[in-house]
């Protein structure tokens, strides 16, 4: 067995452990009524067991990284695959550092999962080890890149820590003005989340259903009219066509959930090859966790924040609070040191400039003042609590806008993170 075929056996064990984690940690939770033992005495065993399933699956992934590295030749952080492994794994570091301090079994029920998730999203992207591009090969790519997914993992944990702050205190019952806005909050911060999964299940799906689309289009009369030297190009759907690319014709086929052809074009403003497939994606990640929430809100029979909050039962608020602001205060300087000062030196070295309002930079620095202005106000303002709970969700939703959004819908001199 080779190592790179060791190294994909080791990702695979770890998505298993860590699912596997998140299960104990739920019947740690949730099993604590039915239980035997006295509620604490249950929680404490089963969170015991998740606790070890969870640091088996990061010494699985950790084992995964550095074979993946020798058998590569390089640190895995190049392309969208490997960074979003790489990010997921520090996720898992980040949550066994703040565990091993605060000893909260609750936080692996939330944080737990958006290591899942992170690494469900990775196995969307081509998984081969590709050689480095020019640019690439550079020590400031070991340096910068990984302190900045460090960083961004100790961001996570605080999301995880806020969004449970706000299902413990949110007032679920009153229908005051600004409870109403609270739940409503909750709740759509939630339907973010799901939406996120629809996306992977809907990708998963459709490639496990072996669908494809293929559509082609003349660039003479897209992109360069007038022009003769035409080229033909070709882009290939892997979810069915709600949304053709602009300007295209049907090269073949396949039919599937009742849909025999586009239901429209995409508009001309989204004249790019790709554009119109990526705005079908979205549609699709709309509709299938608009789909997934639906069925939930059936099942508990009511919004899933009030579903929520019973689990979080107990659960000192202020040590939520705690562990929200810790977990950002740690993430901050790392940050700061992997996605500005790091990556700044890196430009000036490959490109001979410190700064060049390159997409993912301008979104890196925006991540960087959000969170600067966290701090601010919550050491010079006081703002703590439920403003600072909102802070530390609204933050990281920028750092995903930042990692998948930059990267895979702007164009600019990263985009070689979110291709293959």
């Amino acid at each position: 067995m080779s190592l790179l075929d060791f190294s994909n056996d080791a990702f695979i064990a770890a998505f298993f452990l860590y699912s596997g984690a998140f299960i104990l940690f739920t019947i740690a939770i949730m099993g604590r009524r039915w239980s035997g033992r006295s509620p604490k005495e249950h929680t404490a065993r089963w969170g015991q067991i998740a606790f070890i399933a969870s640091s088996l699956g990061l010494l699985c992934h950790l084992a995964y990284f550095f074979t993946r590295w020798a058998g590569g030749g390089h640190i895995p952080v190049s392309n969208m695959y490997e960074f979003m492994t790489f990010l997921s794994m520090m996720v898992m570091v980040a949550f066994t550092v703040i565990f091993s301090i605060y000893r909260k079994i609750l936080l692996g029920l939330f944080s737990v999962p958006v290591s899942i998730i992170v690494m469900a999203y990775a196995a969307v992207f081509p998984q081969e080890v590709q050689p480095l591009i020019p640019s690439l090969r550079s020590v400031y790519l070991n340096i910068h890149v990984t302190l900045a997914a460090l960083g961004e993992s100790f961001f996570a944990v605080g999301f995880a820590a806020g969004l449970m702050y706000l299902l413990r205190t949110v007032n679920f019952n009153s229908s005051s003005k600004d409870d109403k806005r609270q739940q409503r909050g909750v709740e759509f911060t939630l339907f973010t989340i799901i939406v996120i999964i629809g996306f992977l299940v809907s990708v998963f799906g459709f490639r496990a259903a072996g669908y494809e689309t293929v559509f082609t289009r003349s660039n003479v009369t897209v992109d360069n009219p007038g022009q003769n030297d035409s080229k033909i190009e070709k882009v290939s759907y892997r979810m069915p066509p709600i949304v053709a690319p602009y300007h295209s014709e049907i090269e073949s086929f396949q039919s599937i959930l009742g849909i025999k052809k586009p239901l429209t074009e995409a508009p001309s403003w989204m004249k790019g090859v790709n554009a119109g497939r990526k705005f079908n994606t979205v549609i699709w990640s709309l509709l299938t966790g608009a789909v997934i929430y639906g069925a939930l809100r059936l099942i508990v029979r009511k919004p899933l924040g009030r579903a929520l909050q019973p689990v979080l039962d107990g659960i000192d608020e202020g040590d939520l609070d705690e562990i929200t602001y810790r977990a950002i205060a740690i993430g901050f300087p790392i940050f700061t040191l992997g996605a500005l000062i790091f990556a700044m030196i890196w430009a000036q070295v490959a490109w001979g400039r410190f700064w060049g309002w390159d997409p993912k930079e301008v979104w890196a620095l925006v991540t960087w003042l959000f969170y600067s202005a966290y701090l601010h106000l919550r050491l010079a303002r006081g703002w703590q609590g439920r403003k600072s709970a909102w802070l530390a969700v609204l933050g990281f939703l920028v750092v995903m806008f930042t990692l998948v959004g930059v990267n895979l819908v702007i164009a600019g001199l990263h985009s070689y993170a979110g291709t293959d």
